[in-house]
């Protein structure tokens, strides 16, 4: 799916007009969509961390917490993990429900892509609190887990989309094959990270480690950082060798791959512990998140940095 945005041109260069209907609706409004994303990735946080200390049923109802707001007699740690999981997912619902509300309120003053936009994120949101509630009533389902956390990674990548698509940027069309690879690399990283939400809800690493059942389940997620390590790789090498690379694309295929390999060594690190550091595998979850939102943001960047009218390549 590819954002419209529109493109100016001239003889000598081809670069990224400004959006329609900038101003302040606008800015105000991509304030908010980069509030949702950091407030997202911090919810995956949470929510990792939920899992690790085995806090997923901690309030065995849903969508109260032993039938109350607040359960203050049952408060204890897992609890109150569970409980501020739920209470950030519906604020950050809530959020999304006002940023659409004024992205159709100031319709005429915003680019026309942007309410659709909105709605697919509520969308999005919707379907991550009904699986939210099947977690539970489902007693921690492996695929319905698996699709939490994969839902959530959706969204994140709408708002990073979304948030990118309203942000000045002023190609200079040098990315050429480097959107393909940003688009590769980011695709196999979410694959990855839904194997690990796979391994995690199986809890296939502490089986497989004592040498038990879902060793195929965790092998394939060992496996599986191959494809995207690579292709990450080639996209930092590319972005090296590409000339006269604009500086924000740069920056950000070199924060790529250091993140990868603080991503690798964290996942050797939390294995030789045998998963028995919460904060480090809560880290490699959440550091896999950021490696995401890193290759969505220079993919967006490097398809905005094409030179070609967008209609010539759109799917």
């Amino acid at each position: 799916m590819s954002a419209q945005i529109p493109f100016s041109a001239s003889p000598a260069t081809l670069s990224l007009a400004p959006p329609e209907g900038s101003g302040v609706a606008q800015d105000r409004i991509r304030r908010l969509v980069w509030k949702l994303a950091i407030a997202t990735l911090a919810l995956m946080a949470v929510g990792s961390a939920t899992r690790v200390m085995n806090a997923g049923l901690a309030c065995p109802d849903w969508p109260l917490c032993y039938g109350q707001l607040v359960p203050r007699q049952q408060m204890n740690f897992q609890v109150f993990l569970e409980w501020f999981h739920r209470l950030d997912a519906a604020l950050i619902g809530l959020m999304s429900l006002w940023f659409a509300a004024q992205t159709w309120w100031c319709r005429h003053d915003l680019p026309r892509w942007l309410p659709g936009a909105a709605l697919g994120a509520v969308s999005l949101i919707l379907i991550q609190g009904g699986l939210g509630g099947l977690t539970v009533t489902q007693l921690l389902r492996f695929d319905i887990v698996t699709a939490h956390l994969g839902t959530a990674l959706a969204f994140f990548i709408t708002l990073l989309v979304i948030g990118l698509g309203l942000t000045p940027h002023q190609g200079l069309g040098t990315a050429g094959s480097l959107k393909g690879w940003g688009g590769l690399a980011t695709g196999l990283v979410y694959i990855q990270c839904l194997l690990g939400a796979l391994v995690g809800s199986r809890w296939a690493a502490h089986q497989c480690l004592g040498m038990a059942e879902l060793c195929q389940v965790m092998n394939s997620h060992l496996m599986g950082v191959v494809p995207p390590t690579l292709a990450t790789v080639v996209l930092v090498l590319q972005a090296w060798r590409t000339p006269a690379l604009h500086p924000r694309l740069r920056s950000l295929a070199n924060l790529a791959g250091i993140l990868l390999a603080f991503q690798i060594l964290l996942g050797i690190i939390t294995l030789q512990l045998r998963l028995q550091v919460e904060p480090l595998t809560v880290a490699h979850h959440t550091l896999g998140a950021t490696l995401l939102a890193v290759l969505v943001s220079f993919t967006v960047l490097a398809w905005r940095d094409d030179p070609r009218p967008l209609e010539d390549h759109s799917m």
